[in-house]
């Protein structure tokens, strides 16, 4: 997950940093709030952002600028400062924590594995093929504004070849995985669900391997 870390001590950056990169995240360090800014736009999990930063954009200013373009990421902020009204402003600005300077990495880490972990489990898990958004939780498929009505069973047809693009597969794989080991009919089943969602889903590149079986593309 991609975490932009805004600090202008040039030292705590590069420690918080290291620990960061450690536990398997995709750090960027700032160190000052212009470049920051530049930024706003790009797709990223958390921004930990001081406070108070040199130059003239304060981490306020980043967070307010974060909610000005609907930015979905997490904030967590620091401050030197251990003031109730820094973490009241914080917090009202739509911060998501806020962590009192001195802090020990290993707790910054913590604050930051419970919000991705918060924030992912609040994420609907959407897939996009072509024209196609399926809302895999809600089990909901648009394609552009109008939505595609599948039945149960189509929809899981869909899943399976979604995630498993560009591998071919024999139909009894296929009957087992949506249908389950406890069917026992004809394997023929598969054409004719498969023929049913080409017809709703005609965008969807799924080819037919002779003698073998099918593949999404």
């Amino acid at each position: 997950m991609k975490i932009y870390y805004v600090e202008d001590e040039k030292d705590l950056s590069e420690l918080i940093r290291k620990y960061l990169t450690r536990e398997g995240y995709d750090v960027t360090c700032f160190y000052n709030g212009e470049d920051a800014m530049q930024h706003i736009k790009d797709d990223c999990d958390l921004w930990i952002l001081d406070i108070m930063l040199t130059g003239e954009i304060s981490g306020y200013d980043l967070i307010k600028a974060l909610k000005d373009n609907h930015s979905p990421s997490s904030v967590i902020f620091t401050s030197a400062r251990d003031q109730d009204l820094d973490k009241i402003m914080g917090l009202e600005l739509g911060s998501d924590d806020y962590l009192a300077k001195p802090y020990s990495p290993r707790e910054l880490i913590l604050r930051v594995k419970a919000i991705l972990k918060r924030s992912t489990a609040n994420s609907p898990q959407v897939i996009s093929y072509d024209s196609y958004e399926i809302n895999v939780d809600r089990r909901e498929i648009k394609d552009k504004e109008a939505i595609v009505d599948l039945t149960n069973k189509e929809f899981e047809l869909l899943l399976f070849f979604l995630k498993n693009k560009n591998v071919a597969f024999e139909r009894e794989v296929i009957l087992r995985n949506v249908w389950g080991d406890n069917y026992y009919g004809s394997d023929r089943v598969v054409d004719d669900l498969l023929r049913r969602l080409r017809r709703k889903m005609p965008s969807l590149r799924i080819e037919t391997i002779y003698g073998f079986g099918y593949r999404l593309l």
